[in-house]
């Protein structure tokens, strides 16, 4: 929602962020690109706290923490991204037993 009154409300430039995160959101929504659209949540919400200072400070800081949890987690069982690459299983080589 502070995307779309960001996005009516001033210039272009002034929008940047909300537009970034807004497509972030709907990448996390559904799962695809979730590492990148993650990491660009992460990068965008402190520009927000930056660049209007008068915004709710704790939710933007919840959303850059779940940014950076997203983007090193990953994608999850049911998003897109695990339809399209699969699951990755790390198979741990043990020595042989003597």
């Amino acid at each position: 929602m502070d995307a779309v009154s960001a996005v009516l409300d001033v210039p272009i430039m002034g929008a940047a962020p909300y537009l970034l995160a807004g497509v972030a959101g709907i990448l996390l929504l559904i799962g695809l690109w979730t590492p990148i659209a993650g990491t660009t949540t992460a990068v965008t919400e402190p520009w927000i706290i930056l660049s209007s200072p008068h915004e709710h400070l704790r939710s933007h800081l919840l959303l850059f923490g779940l940014g950076i949890a997203l983007a090193m987690i990953g994608p999850g069982a049911w998003s897109i991204d695990a339809r399209l690459y699969g699951w990755k299983r790390i198979i741990e080589e043990r020595p042989p037993k003597s």
